[in-house]
């Protein structure tokens, strides 16, 4: 693989913040999964997000998502593998997904509001990333 098709393929299956927020204001065919357990989504999340612990994914749990839309995918941070976990399994039964880079971590860090009982307001910084 060569360096132009490494950095394509990277494309297609990692996000940042900013390009999953752009998705959500400009009301892209996206849904945000928050594979973390409900304790943690519960305590705080990108709102949208649905919580779906990539250890209970299973066909039987998505089989009523819509195929047409871009699952995004994503944990704590850099630190956590949920995200990667919970987007093996949605590719593996068939849907297109990406995982968001940093986790609700960097979304924060780059100052997006949060949900939750400990949510945060957004003093987001516009990167133009």
């Amino acid at each position: 693989m060569d360096q132009l098709e490494f950095y394509k393929a990277k494309l297609q299956f990692e996000t940042d913040s900013w390009d999953l927020s752009e998705s959500l204001n400009n009301g892209d065919n996206v849904v945000v999964i928050d594979a973390r357990s409900p304790e943690a989504y519960g305590i705080e999340h990108i709102p949208t997000a649905i919580n779906i612990p990539h250890r209970i994914m299973s066909p039987e749990s998505t089989k009523h998502f819509d195929r047409e839309k871009l699952y995004i995918t994503y944990c704590d941070g850099i630190g956590c593998n949920a995200s990667t976990k919970g987007a093996l399994k949605m590719a593996e039964f068939g849907f297109r997904v990406k995982e968001l880079l940093g986790g609700i971590d960097w979304w924060r860090r780059d100052g997006y509001e949060t949900h939750g009982t400990q949510a945060r307001a957004g003093n987001k910084i516009a990167c133009g990333c």
